[in-house]
């Protein structure tokens, strides 16, 4: 019986150097996505589009779709990203982020469970910005929320699933040449991914509940 891996947010940036890079190794790939792009039509991975990952209909219809095949690795990357300061608030968004980024992959993973079996993996994507400790800048106030929520949310994952020897990985894959950061960033997505599947790789039940950067420094909280 084939086990697959599932991506969110695969339609482009990091999501679909993930497709790629799970189809080059010979995986049967999920894509979930809101709208397909040409480039992840142009790959042999089976996708699954229309799926708002905030909205509970789009959440049941992915968990519909995959029916009851076994995931062997679930990937939390779909996000948004927006600059709040002082000077320029708005709740909105910040209210938004938090769904999108730490409410909708809690709610993916929980509507998946089943779909999970002993040995499976779950890897958020977050970022360093959501480390309290790291913070020596300020702004970003729904991003940093937002990701620092998802962490914790990670950490209790890691725990409540450990007896299922279901392994969980925190991951921020560095500053990545993405559109949601306008194409700016240190590294391309397929850099990022590199990095990236060397810790899920590494992933396992004693080091389940990490906070690692892609280069594989543990962050702080």
């Amino acid at each position: 019986m084939s086990e697959y891996v599932v991506i969110t947010g695969a339609n482009r940036g990091i999501g679909l150097a993930f497709t790629r890079y799970y189809l080059a190794q010979g995986k049967d790939v999920i894509a979930v996505c809101r709208r397909a792009s040409e480039e992840l039509l142009a790959t042999t991975a089976e996708v699954i589009e229309d799926i708002d990952v905030t909205n509970e209909v789009g959440v049941v219809a992915l968990a519909a779709a995959l029916d009851d095949r076994k995931i062997s690795l679930l990937i939390n990357n779909a996000g948004i990203f927006h600059n709040e300061t002082l000077a320029d608030m708005d709740f909105t968004q910040i209210q938004k982020q938090i769904e999108v980024n730490a409410i909708a992959p809690l709610k993916i993973t929980h509507a998946l469970l089943d779909n999970l079996t002993t040995g499976s993996k779950v890897a958020l994507i977050t970022s360093r910005m959501g480390s309290i400790s790291d913070n020596g800048s300020g702004h970003y106030y729904g991003y940093r929320m937002s990701k620092a929520a998802l962490n914790a949310a990670g950490k209790s994952l890691a725990v409540d699933l450990s007896g299922q020897s279901i392994s969980v990985a925190i991951l921020h894959p560095g500053f990545v040449q993405t559109d949601m950061v306008g194409g700016a960033g240190d590294v391309t997505p397929e850099q990022a991914v590199e990095g990236l599947t060397a810790r899920i790789s590494e992933l396992n039940s004693d080091n389940s509940g990490t906070f690692w950067h892609a280069n594989g420094d543990v962050l702080p909280w």
